[in-house]
């Protein structure tokens, strides 16, 4: 377990090497793409590699900020995670070559925020001036509300930019089923479907019709927004499960001890007292 005060990189390596160095890697691959992407005149690429490299901070400005120690495994994971999510899934456009490249994000985000949640809410229960005490099972349903919360507030953010700046960052998908109650011939509430839809012919205001050619209906996010929050669901019960038996144990469990952010123990001052 890391017990280091000093922010500096040498002091960073002599505690965690690993981290450091793969740290060190990534911000390299980083700096390599934005150097790419700048030339090739691709500057909200170059944007988000500077802000793939502040992100890249935000671990270790947490732990000497709030005097905790993020576990190697946590904080190799969470780099990873930046790395895939900005460069690989943005610039490199894998959210659209690799298939289930954004659910496996979304399922490992799922994950990590009810590691989190649960480890904020543990480190108040473990806090001496605390009265209260929490059980394994709240402790488990908090870190999984705090963990859907989290996928909640990121697809509205999902949204805002798709409406406002027409984006697509709620991938669309092809359908060739679709069930409204607006496509009720009586003008009833009665849902009306129709099957085997192979394409949609658009009809812009000038009278010009343009077949889509996608072999179905283009469902607009509705359907990739349920996904991530089903998976994300699934990451975080996974780890809500794992955390209530790591509090069950009181702290015993390897794997979750991995994830869990703990506490660093307080120093003397080496000042002297006036």
């Amino acid at each position: 377990m890391k017990r280091w005060r000093d922010s500096s990189f040498r002091a960073q390596v002599k505690s965690s090497p690993m981290v450091a160095r793969l740290y060190q890697i990534l911000r390299l691959l980083v700096i390599w793409v934005m150097i790419a992407q700048f030339f090739n005149g691709n500057f909200e690429n170059v944007f988000l590699c500077i802000l793939t490299l502040i992100l890249f901070l935000v671990p270790s400005f947490i732990e000497r900020k709030i005097q905790i120690d993020l576990p190697d495994t946590l904080e190799v994971i969470i780099l990873l995670f930046i790395f895939a999510a900005e460069i690989l899934g943005e610039i490199r456009a894998y959210y659209i070559s690799i298939p289930y490249w954004d659910t496996m994000l979304h399922t490992l985000n799922g994950f990590l925020c009810a590691a989190i949640g649960f480890s904020l809410l543990d480190i108040l229960n473990r806090h001496e001036r605390l009265s209260f005490s929490l059980s394994p099972l709240y402790l488990a349903i908090m870190a999984f509300c705090f963990s859907m919360t989290i996928g909640v507030l990121w697809e509205f953010f999902e949204c805002t930019m798709d409406v406002f700046f027409h984006l697509d960052m709620q991938k669309d998908t092809v359908v060739n089923t679709i069930s409204s109650v607006m496509l009720d011939p009586n003008g009833g509430n009665v849902p009306t479907a129709i099957h085997n839809i192979t394409d949609v012919i658009v009809v812009t205001a000038d009278g010009s019709e343009i077949p889509l050619g996608l072999g179905g209906y283009l469902d607009i996010g509705i359907l990739d927004t349920m996904k991530d929050l089903f998976v994300n669901f699934i990451g975080a019960v996974v780890f809500s499960f794992i955390g209530y038996f790591y509090v069950k144990s009181r702290g015993k469990g390897r794997f979750a001890r991995r994830f869990i952010p703990q506490v660093l123990p307080e120093t003397p001052s080496s000042e002297p007292k006036k």
